[in-house]
């Protein structure tokens, strides 16, 4: 395989991206010039020196500490904890000024077929027992199959430890379609889904 093929592949393991966007994203960087070639390359390189994630919410950021700014943050409502999958939901979320609590990421999200655990579940248990504040958690997940699938898995996970914490447990409300990302949804929307959880 030469660095044309093997470059292809890389680029066909990101989410969402074919062979021919794969191919499209190769034929832009043999077009461009070496010194954006390098830059692409150095910033890939920094990811590895840069880039943590936060202790508590676990989502990635470019820092020097072990937390991240939302989580670091005394101006943020310690007793609401919103649960979602990937980090591009937080930016979501954030950008619709509707919420001012704290978040955790679980990292994925489990399909039927799938007997896997979720990547930060731990850190989601650990969180709730090391957090007494907490009194609200509310599972923020797409309004999908596999969204459905791991918000059974996390109730399921975390009633015990929330007995423990006295902690209630809630949903977003359906204000997002069903099959819908949190990722693509507008302000409104999340707005509507927060002030309708249940």
């Amino acid at each position: 395989m030469d660095s044309i093929e093997k470059l292809q592949a890389l680029f066909e393991r990101f989410p969402g991206i074919g062979p021919r966007q794969a191919t499209r994203f190769v034929q832009f960087l043999l077009r461009s010039s070496p010194s954006f070639r390098r830059e692409i390359a150095d910033e890939i390189q920094k990811l590895g020196n840069n880039v943590r994630q936060c202790a508590d919410c676990r989502r990635f950021f470019a820092g020097n500490t072990d937390k991240c700014s939302i989580c670091k943050s005394t101006s943020r409502n310690n007793s609401l904890l919103l649960v979602v999958s990937a980090d591009a939901d937080i930016e979501t979320i954030e950008r619709s000024q509707n919420y001012n609590g704290k978040y955790f990421v679980l990292g994925c999200l489990i399909a039927f077929s799938d007997s896997k655990k979720l990547p930060n579940e731990k850190h989601l248990l650990a969180l709730l027992s090391e957090k007494p504040d907490i009194k609200e958690v509310i599972i923020a997940l797409p309004a999908n199959p596999e969204g459905d699938n791991t918000e059974e898995y996390i109730r399921s996970l975390i009633t015990s430890s929330m007995k423990r914490t006295k902690a209630t447990l809630s949903t977003l409300g359906r204000g997002l379609s069903t099959g819908s990302e949190i990722e693509y949804a507008d302000a409104e929307t999340i707005r509507n889904a927060l002030e309708n959880r249940h």
